[in-house]
């Protein structure tokens, strides 16, 4: 008879056994626990009170976690089959109409996938930087974990006490954090790589914290939170000690955001105001004012956009790459989007939208400029053409549209800082690294992904 191969260490085995007599203690198989310690040679000390209830249900959690994976494994197959026959089958002409270039791909209704299963309004979605991993923040008090891919919910992450307003994935690049805020007026870290424990509870807002985003940098060492309270709060990651105060907008501060190189801040709230901050001294720079209601959005341009911007400013010729705050959008409750350059001068203002705008995002490649809003629907403005909306997607939602988010590169593409597209680019063309996913939100309750 051969002798069996040993795949655990002995840690593992205990760790095993303990879960197999908890599971047998839990259903009052009494003689079959008491067999298997007379088989295993231990005692009562082997699995006392305490930690009994330490490895209750662990077996079954195992169990429905193995056919949840082979249940996936068994989809991925079936997709890649599909894939493969799509491939065989495919001629050159067919590849060629396929073969979309990512910088012009913009979202489509149907949407590929529908995700249902929070209770109340969404009010954020924000994506793994790595994993197609997807997080949506409710009114319900959840944050739900999806794998966007599939369309598939993950898990429920619970914890809040109030609304969650805003989640961003962030932190150092060896530990990817996922970061919520609430109404509650707390913040709170929660670690992916260890079922989305809750690390941390950063305090200190004194109202409602609308808003936080991971503020990037090579360490990955600070956030950035905007609240009702008036003031921008930066949290130290590791800590979550609140290292600096912003205080200079009149009224509820409704969004934040960082620039790419982390350098800038940008703000903006029911003043009607945006404002630009010096990060790292949290000095004032600019303001902007222009819009005539509540401002609930603003989103630094990516230097791809700064020809286009450009272009519109009247400038002869877009300011450096190397520079991260030179153009930026703002979407406000007049039902108006604004693009300013970072001196605060009002470049163009895009209308269309029939409702307040509670949403923008540049496409990463730099020519549209893309917004949700109430009225139910996104927009896609054309910076190469003065900016006018070439694409309504129409009841994108059967109820207002909350947020929005575009799925960042795939990471493994990319070479010496720049990245690989689908496709051989032009003499002289600049190559972008271009992922045609993004995600929204609404009130209806369901979070859409539109992908290519």
């Amino acid at each position: 008879m051969s002798t069996p191969v040993n795949y655990l260490i002995p840690r593992q085995k205990d760790e095993l056994h303990k879960a197999i007599l908890a599971y047998f203690s839990a259903s009052g198989l009494s003689n079959t626990g008491a067999a298997l310690r007379e088989e295993l040679g231990v005692g009562d000390e082997f699995l006392d009170q305490n930690t009994m209830k330490k490895y209750e249900g662990v077996l079954e959690k195992k169990w429905t976690g193995v056919l949840r994976l082979q249940k996936k494994i068994m989809e991925l197959e079936s997709r890649l089959s599909s894939l493969q026959s799509e491939l065989d089958s495919a001629t050159p002409t067919s590849l060629t109409r396929r073969n979309v270039d990512p910088s012009s791909w913009l979202p489509r209704a149907p949407a590929r996938h529908v995700l249902t299963s929070h209770r109340s309004s969404i009010n954020s979605v924000a994506f793994h930087p790595i994993f197609s991993v997807l997080a949506s923040g409710s009114d319900d008090t959840t944050i739900k974990i999806w794998d966007w891919e599939l369309g598939e919910l993950e898990r429920t992450v619970k914890g809040h006490t109030k609304a969650v307003l805003d989640l961003d994935f962030g932190g150092p690049k060896a530990g990817v954090l996922l970061v919520s805020c609430s109404s509650d007026l707390t913040i709170k870290l929660w670690d992916p790589n260890n079922e989305y424990k809750n690390i941390r509870t950063l305090t200190g807002h004194d109202h409602s914290v609308s808003a936080v985003r991971f503020i990037p940098s090579a360490a990955g060492e600070y956030l950035v939170s905007a609240s009702r309270d008036k003031t921008l709060r930066v949290w130290e990651v590791a800590t979550g000690y609140c290292v600096k105060t912003i205080s200079g907008h009149s009224d509820w501060i409704r969004d934040v955001e960082p620039s790419h190189d982390g350098r800038w801040l940008l703000s903006a709230g029911g003043d009607q105001t945006t404002r630009l901050w010096d990060a790292s001294t949290a000095e004032h720079k600019a303001t902007f004012i222009g819009h005539e209601h509540v401002v609930n959005c603003c989103v630094f341009a990516p230097p791809s956009a700064y020809p286009h911007l450009a272009t519109i400013a009247g400038l002869k010729k877009p300011p450096p790459a190397t520079s991260s705050s030179e153009f930026i959008a703002t979407g406000s409750r007049d039902k108006t989007i604004k693009l300013w350059d970072a001196r605060g001068t009002l470049l163009k203002t895009l209308i269309g939208h029939d409702n307040w705008i509670r949403a923008l995002a540049f496409h990463p490649a730099g020519k549209y400029l893309l917004s949700v809003s109430d009225d139910k629907t996104i927009r896609c403005w054309d910076l190469t053409q003065d900016g006018r909306c070439v694409k309504t997607v129409d009841e994108a939602h059967s109820h207002f549209a909350t947020c929005l988010r575009w799925a960042p590169a795939p990471a493994k593409e990319q070479t010496n800082g720049e990245a690989k597209t689908n496709g051989t680019p032009k003499a002289g063309e600049k190559i972008i690294n271009v992922r045609c996913v993004i995600a929204t939100g609404s009130a209806d309750m369901n979070v859409r992904v539109f992908a290519s």
